[in-house]
C-alpha cells in the first residue's frame, strides 16, 4: 500500500461498503457511528457540511460548455502529457472497468476515458468533461479532496459524501508544475466500488510521477532551446550574467559559479542575485539576461511579519520589496534558523505543521517561495544562501520576535 488507500489489501468489499454506510448515516446525521471514520475522511465531511451541501439529495451540475473545456485544454500544461498519462493508465482500462480523468486546477473535468459502460454510469451521475468536481460543487470525492488537501487520496464506497457516489471508489493524486510547485491539476481513476484492486493507488502514483518528470524534461529542453537562440546574441559579453526563463529558471551563465534559479524576473523590478547582488533583467528573445548593477556581494533582507509580511532586499542603493503570504514568511524564519547547515522537508513540516506528514506540501510551498525570492533560498538542502543576512521584524499586528542569518 502507498499510505493513503482506503482499502487493505485482503478485504471483503462488500462488508466494508456496508460498514461505511452505518458511519455515514450516522455521522451525517447528528449521531454516534459504530467507528470513526478515516480522519482524511471526517475533515472532508466537516468542511462539505460547513459549506452548506445537502446530504440527502444530489446536489446541481452545471456543466461548463464545450468551448470552454477546449480553451482550458489549450491553456493546461497537463495538454503536453496527457498522451503520457493515459498511455500509463488506459491499456487496462477497459479490462478492468475504470474511468481515466483529469482534471484542472479548479477541479473542472477536461478529459474522461475508460470503459463505455462506466462511462454512461458516470454521466447518469454528471461525472463528465466540463464538470465541476470539487468538494463545494459535489462534496467529499477523491478529486474535490485532493485539490483540498493537496495529497493522494482514495475513497471508497459511503466515504463519498453523496449517496448516488456510494456505488464507486475513486483514486486521485494531484499534479504539480516542477518548475514553480504550482498545482496543474488531478488525475483520477474511478470505477464500481466492488472492482477496486489493491493495485490502483500505486498505479495512479505512478502515473502521476512519471507526468511530472515529462514536465521536468520538456522544462530542461525549453532550458537549452534559450541557451542555443541566446548564445549568438551574447558573443563577446564577457559577464558576469545569467540567462534566464520567465521563471527564472537558468539557461547560461558567464562568469560566475552556476546556480539553477534565481526569482522571477520583471522589466520595472531588479532582482537579488547572491555573490552578484542587485542585478538588472533585461529582455532577451524569450528569456531575460540578467547582469550587475552594483559591486555588491553580500545581501541584506528585511522580513516585516503580520498579517500581510513584507520582505526588503536591498544593497547598493538599490533594491526591491515585494509582499510574501503568511506560510512564505514562516518558511523564511524557519531557514533563517536553520543557518548554514540548512534543514530538511521533514523538519520544515514539524515546523509549520507540527508533524512530519506534510513533506509534498512543503516542498510545493519552498517551489514558489523560490519563484519570488529566487537564489535567496536554496534546496538539497533547504537553506538561505551564502551571503544572505535576513533580519525579521514583528510588524504591528503580531508579537515581537526575530531571526537573524
Amino acid at each position: 500500500m502507498s499510505g493513503f488507500e482506503a482499502i487493505a489489501p485482503g478485504t471483503d468489499l462488500g462488508v466494508r461498503a456496508r460498514e461505511l454506510l452505518r458511519i455515514h448515516d450516522a455521522v451525517i446525521g447528528g449521531g454516534r457511528p459504530p467507528q470513526r471514520p478515516r480522519p482524511l475522511v471526517a475533515r472532508s465531511w466537516r468542511r462539505v457540511l460547513d459549506a452548506g451541501l445537502d446530504p440527502a439529495g444530489r446536489n446541481a451540475r452545471s456543466p461548463l460548455p464545450f468551448a470552454e473545456v477546449e480553451r482550458r485544454r489549450r491553456s493546461s500544461r497537463l495538454a503536453l502529457v496527457v498522451d503520457e498519462l493515459h498511455a500509463v493508465l488506459g491499456s487496462i482500462a477497459d479490462a478492468s472497468h475504470f474511468l481515466i480523468v483529469v482534471t484542472d486546477a479548479d477541479g473542472v473535468i477536461l478529459w474522461r476515458e475508460g470503459a463505455a459502460g462506466v462511462r454512461r454510469r458516470a454521466d447518469s451521475l454528471g461525472f463528465s468533461e466540463g464538470a465541476l468536481w470539487t468538494e463545494a460543487a459535489v462534496g467529499t470525492n477523491a478529486i474535490g479532496t485532493a485539490l483540498a488537501e493537496d495529497a493522494p487520496v482514495q475513497l471508497f464506497s459511503a466515504e463519498h459524501f453523496e449517496p448516488q457516489q456510494h456505488p464507486w471508489y475513486c483514486t486521485a493524486a494531484p499534479v504539480h508544475d516542477p518548475r514553480t510547485g504550482v498545482l496543474l491539476g488531478v488525475v483520477d481513476v474511478s470505477g464500481p466500488a466492488l472492482t477496486l484492486h489493491p493495485a490502483i493507488g500505486a498505479l495512479v502514483e505512478t502515473a502521476v510521477k512519471l507526468g511530472e518528470s515529462r514536465l521536468w524534461r520538456r522544462h530542461h529542453d525549453d532550458l537549452e532551446r534559450l541557451r542555443r537562440s541566446s548564445a549568438p546574441l551574447l558573443q563577446g559579453e564577457p559577464g558576469p550574467f545569467l540567462v534566464v526563463d520567465e521563471d527564472g529558471w537558468v539557461a547560461h551563465h558567464a562568469g560566475m559559479g552556476g546556480r539553477d534559479r534565481i526569482e522571477a524576473p520583471r522589466a520595472d523590478r531588479p532582482v537579488a542575485v547572491p555573490g552578484l547582488g542587485i542585478c538588472l533583467p533585461e529582455r532577451l528573445g524569450d528569456g531575460w539576461l540578467v547582469r550587475p548593477g552594483g559591486d555588491v556581494r553580500r545581501l541584506e533582507a528585511r522580513l516585516v511579519r503580520g498579517r500581510r509580511p513584507l520582505l526588503e532586499v536591498g544593497g547598493a542603493g538599490a533594491g526591491w520589496r515585494t509582499v510574501l503570504t503568511p506560510r512564505h514568511a514562516d518558511l523564511l524564519v524557519a531557514l533563517a534558523r536553520a543557518g548554514a547547515q540548512g534543514t530538511t522537508a521533514p523538519a520544515l513540516s514539524g515546523v509549520l505543521y507540527g508533524d512530519a506528514e506534510h513533506q509534498v506540501t512543503v516542498r510545493a510551498e519552498v517551489s514558489r517561495l523560490r519563484r519570488v525570492v529566487g537564489a535567496l533560498v536554496l534546496t538539497g538542502p533547504y537553506r538561505l544562501a551564502p551571503g544572505v543576512r535576513l533580519l525579521v521584524e514583528p510588524g504591528e499586528d503580531c508579537e515581537a520576535g526575530g531571526a537573524r542569518s
